[in-house]
């Protein structure tokens, strides 16, 4: 499948993935997420925010970008962003991206690129279920673009889930 991405598309990704980074550098799961507007003017930036083992395990970065952008914006609004994250949505984080409105995803590292990385680490049960899939059950139209950048998403989960815990 091709992946058509603008020049504002690639810098609004790397930035998802500079952000995945920067929850890495704050000891949190590599993931980062961002929700930009029909303009490409960024509403949202979000960190992964779970804090696992013994946070809440629901505060992925694109729930928390989602979440912001619903806050901050109406149906038609939303229905005109984009979420740019450095992995691929999670079942969970898709169906908060489809409650919340978003139409269009770009990602960059694949669920199975990210399943990989991660093993069977037990703080990141990864599911086999793409958000493509998630999306598709739906009664509206979610576009999905990814994965694209995934060598450069990587870096980020550079030797992470090998880790020993603190």
């Amino acid at each position: 499948m091709p992946i058509s991405l603008s020049a504002c598309d690639l810098v609004l990704l790397r930035e998802a993935i500079a952000l995945s980074a920067q929850s890495r550098a704050q000891g949190r799961h590599p993931f980062g997420a961002l929700v930009a507007d029909a303009s490409s003017q960024v509403v949202t930036r979000a960190i992964n925010d779970s804090l696992p083992p013994h946070g809440d395990p629901t505060r992925h970065a694109e729930l928390v970008a989602v979440a912001q952008a619903a806050r901050l914006l109406g149906p038609d609004a939303l229905a005109g962003c984009t979420l740019y994250s450095s992995a691929e949505p999670c079942c969970m984080c898709a169906g908060a991206i489809y409650w919340g409105g978003i139409g269009r995803v770009v990602y960059a590292l694949s669920e199975r690129r990210l399943l990989a990385l991660t093993g069977d680490h037990p703080e990141n049960p990864t599911f086999s279920l793409p958000c493509r899939t998630v999306f598709a059950c739906g009664q509206r139209e979610v576009e999905v673009i990814g994965p694209a950048l995934e060598d450069e998403a990587a870096v980020a989960h550079d030797g992470f889930w090998t880790r020993t815990a603190p």
